[in-house]
């Protein structure tokens, strides 16, 4: 009980009120930043809707994804087997949306 106050009570409060809330079943929720991504996994997403107004609230497991596909060892990868530059290394596997082989390919 919240405030002494059970759940049937706080429901006709809200009701009352005009706040409807209702459950979303999802299985991921993917927020999109400047930065990368949060992915939010085992959500729980409540949909709050008061005065007209849709709200969200989410809760669960977050892990953050940076915009580059590729990891810094695979960026000494392919400028050992290539024998290029960090930096062209880098560009390499930019255009080729992280993948390793088709970098390496491309640079030789």
């Amino acid at each position: 009980m919240m405030g002494g106050m059970d759940p049937r009570q706080m429901k006709a409060m809200m009701k009352q009120m005009g706040i409807k809330q209702k459950t979303i079943d999802a299985t991921e929720v993917i927020i999109k930043t400047g930065e990368g991504e949060l992915l939010i996994s085992n959500p729980q997403v409540t949909e709050v809707v008061m005065q007209g107004v849709k709200t969200y609230q989410v809760m669960g497991e977050v892990s953050e994804r940076t915009g580059k596909k590729y990891t810094e060892e695979d960026v000494k990868l392919v400028m050992e087997k290539a024998g290029c530059s960090k930096e062209k290394a880098k560009n390499a596997l930019e255009k080729n949306d992280g993948d390793i082989a088709t970098a390496i390919v491309n640079l030789e």
